[in-house]
Formats: structure tokens, sequence, C-alpha cells
């Protein structure tokens, strides 16, 4: 039987796209206490389907899906902005396409305005009215305020008219910066992304034997199976080791290692690898909050989505991608002369304007993942660095990075890495790491 928490996000989940929501209405409605409601509303909002509005109220909004995670709602806008509403509220769970700066003539300006779009402009009525008219929402730039007869049209078409304090340059930074932000959201590969889904997944139950334990390996060949009770909750794993000369009637319960390592479909796919290396786990079981099951993911499918994550092409760049896109390599004679070189810019720098500790780390994981990988094919998990010393390099700096590869078994690497500037050393580290083997 569902929890009452469980009740209630699926109450919400069911309500139409852009009913108002509050706490007090779903304790009523629901008979729960206000802070039970309090925390499901807080769960929905940060799930994606509830977005909650100062001044407005919590409203029910549309579900991205991960292919359109890179467009904002209305709603998203007015939190990003700080905006106020000032008509249109039933609009606001709806998806802006693009958005249009009204700088020029209102003749010009309004063969760039079709619906679904935001015009940000400054106090210019006439614009607001056919903005309105042809589809757009209207953000205003500034703290104007509109006429009320233009405020009665945004009620009527039910499309959001917005005011905001920031300038028209600040707005469009603003909102530029927030879908740059849900782009990189986008190229990160969740568990949810790959997992095997429940309809699919063979598990045993805790009322089970060790002979349904044989027939499920005969049929699928797999020799691990989650186990579960009769509220699908994960209570352990069973394995081929486990049941090696048990009776065929054992409970599996009674030999299942119980609460097992799972892990959440929000969970990105790099956090699970490290998670299935560093305990030696060939299957997880993917639950949600509650430890219901959701499905399985294997050492296969993390391995897959890795070297997808490494084919696909950088749509957003992140602190990372800015710091080793600077590394280059400078060839050697042989291997193990070779010699990375990075330029210190101003963004990899701190208050002090030296290199800052964590570009520091970025830039030596880098060069020794580099090294690494000429010695073996496979995908690395980090697995510890550690750094002994670092002295301030300054603006403008060349670091020359030399790794040096101490061991690089089947399943284990380690690499020494120092660093000079100007022929004097700077910084020294280790990274120890597992290699994961594709095969």
């Amino acid at each position: 039987m569902a929890t009452k928490h469980e009740q209630i996000l699926q109450y919400i989940d069911e309500l139409p796209i852009g009913e108002k929501i509050s706490v007090r209405q779903i304790a009523k409605a629901l008979e729960v206490s206000e802070g039970t409601a309090y925390r499901a509303i807080k769960e929905a909002e940060n799930k994606g389907y509830v977005s909650t509005i100062e001044r407005v109220g919590t409203i029910r909004i549309e579900r991205k899906k991960k292919e359109n995670i890179e467009k904002l709602t209305f709603a998203e806008v007015v939190n990003i902005v700080d905006g106020q509403v000032l008509g249109g509220r039933d609009g606001l769970y709806k998806t802006l396409n693009k958005f249009v700066i009204g700088a020029m003539r209102l003749e010009a300006m309004m063969r760039y305005i079709a619906a679904g779009n935001l015009l940000i402009v400054g106090n210019r009525s006439k614009a607001h009215e056919l903005a309105l008219k042809a589809g757009a929402a209207v953000l205003i730039t500034g703290g104007f305020d509109t006429e009320d007869d233009v405020r009665k049209l945004a009620d009527e078409l039910k499309i959001p008219i917005i005011s905001t304090s920031y300038d028209t340059f600040t707005v469009a930074t603003m909102i530029n910066r927030a879908i740059y932000d849900q782009l990189i959201k986008k190229e990160i590969v969740l568990v949810e992304d790959i997992l095997t889904p429940l309809q699919n997944t063979v598990y045993l139950k805790t009322t089970d034997t060790v002979a349904d334990w044989h027939l499920h390996n005969k049929d699928t060949t797999h020799g691990r199976f989650p186990v579960i009770d009769h509220n699908l909750k994960v209570q352990g794993m069973v394995t081929a080791k486990d049941v090696i000369g048990q009776s065929n009637d054992l409970p599996i319960e009674k030999i299942m290692t119980k609460n097992p390592m799972t892990v959440g479909g929000k969970t990105s796919v790099a956090s699970a690898s490290h998670m299935m290396v560093w305990e030696s786990i060939e299957i997880l079981p993917v639950v949600d909050d509650s430890n219901h099951i959701e499905g399985i993911i294997s050492r296969q499918d993390v391995l897959k989505a890795l070297q997808m994550i490494q084919r696909q092409p950088q749509v957003g760049e992140t602190l990372d991608d800015i710091v080793t896109n600077q590394i280059v390599l400078m060839k050697g004679k042989t291997r193990a002369e070779d010699v990375y070189r990075c330029e210190v810019t101003p963004q990899m720098t701190n208050h002090l304007g030296t290199i800052s500790y964590g570009v520091f780390t970025t830039v030596v994981s880098e060069a020794a993942n580099r090294v690494l990988r000429g010695y073996k094919k496979g995908d690395l998990v980090v697995e510890n660095i550690t750094i002994y010393f670092l002295k301030p390099v300054q603006i403008d700096s060349t670091l020359e990075i030399y790794p040096k590869v101490l061991e690089a078994g089947r399943k284990f690497g380690k690499v020494d890495i120092e660093v000079f500037n100007e022929g004097i050393l700077v910084g020294k580290a280790m990274m120890m790491c597992q290699l994961m083997d594709r095969h």
C-alpha cells in the first residue's frame, strides 16, 4: 500500500497543468497534516512538475522530458529574474521557445515575435499589447508597470506579463545562463536513462526458495538477482555464491545479503560507476525514495553509457572543460618523455591571483588520466588524489606537467605527477584509479 507521501505525489501528478496548489488545500483534500503536504510539494518541485513563485503561489507545471530540458517555463523565468507577475498567471506553466529583445521600432519588432516567445522590453505599452496579441509573453525591465487594459488582455489570453527591476542586458544574461546550465544538465547521463525497467527486471521475493533461483538462472543465465518483499521494497541481493550447496527448499531470505547497496534514478552514471568499481558490484538495484524497486543497472550498462558520454559533443562548457581545454600534449621521443603544458588563465585563479587548488587538482588528474589511457584502453574511475604541496602560480604562467606511471595493472593504476613553472617545481601529486575493462 502506498504511503501518505506517495499518495500526495500521485495526487499532485494527476492535477491539470496550470492548477494552483496550496499546503492547506492538499492537507484538507487528502486528510493529512500540513507538514506532510509541504514535504510532498517540495519533492514535486525538486522533480520538476511543480513551481513555486513569490506573490503567486505554487502551480502544477508540465514535466519536462530530458530532450527538452533546456527550455524554460515562464514560471521559471519569474524566479530567475525575481519578477512580479502583472497578468496572465494562468499561463505561467507554458514553455518559452525563444526570447526577443525589443530594442527597435514597433513595426520591425513585430516581425520577430511569434507565439511562445518572450519579449524583453521596457515601458512600451503598445509593444506589450501587440506581443500578447501575437501569442508572446512579455517581460518588462527596469521595474516598470503596464496599462490596466494590457493586464486584462494578458488574463484573457492566459499569457504572462512579468515585471522585473533588472535592466534588459542583465535579464538576457540571466536567462541565457539558466538555459546554459540546463544544457550542461542535459549532457549528464543519469541512472534513470540507462536502467533496465521494472517490467524487464528479473527479481526474487523473500518468500521464494533456492529452487526459484535455479529457475531464474536457467531462464536468464544470470546469477545475481535483487530480492524484494510484497511491497516491492528491496530487501537483499542473492548471487550464485550464496546458493552453492544449499537445499532447494531453503527460503531466499535466509541466504541473501541483506540491506544491499542501491542507487536512485537521479544519480549520475559516473557516481554509480565509482560505487560499482569501489565495491566490486556487478548489479545495482535502482530504487525510489521509499526503497521501492524501479529496475536495475549492470556494469555493462554503465560501461556503455560512459563510452557514449565520451563520444558525445559538448554543448555546455563546464569549469572542468575550460581547464582541460588549456592542457596540450608536447610529444617527446618516447612516451615516458611526453610532457603536458597548460596556460594559467584568469578564470583558473583565486582571489589572490594565483592558481586555485581546485584547478590544480583538475590539471594533474587530467594529465594522469591521459597518460594512463596510453597504457590501458578502458574507462578510468579516480580512487583518490593526494596533493603533497602546491606553490603559488601567477596568472599567464605556463605549467609543465610530467605524469609518470608507476603502475598500470589489469584493474589498478598509479601515477606520480610533478608540475613545473619556469624550471621550478611548483606542485607534486599522486593519483590512484581503478581501470574498468570494456570487455
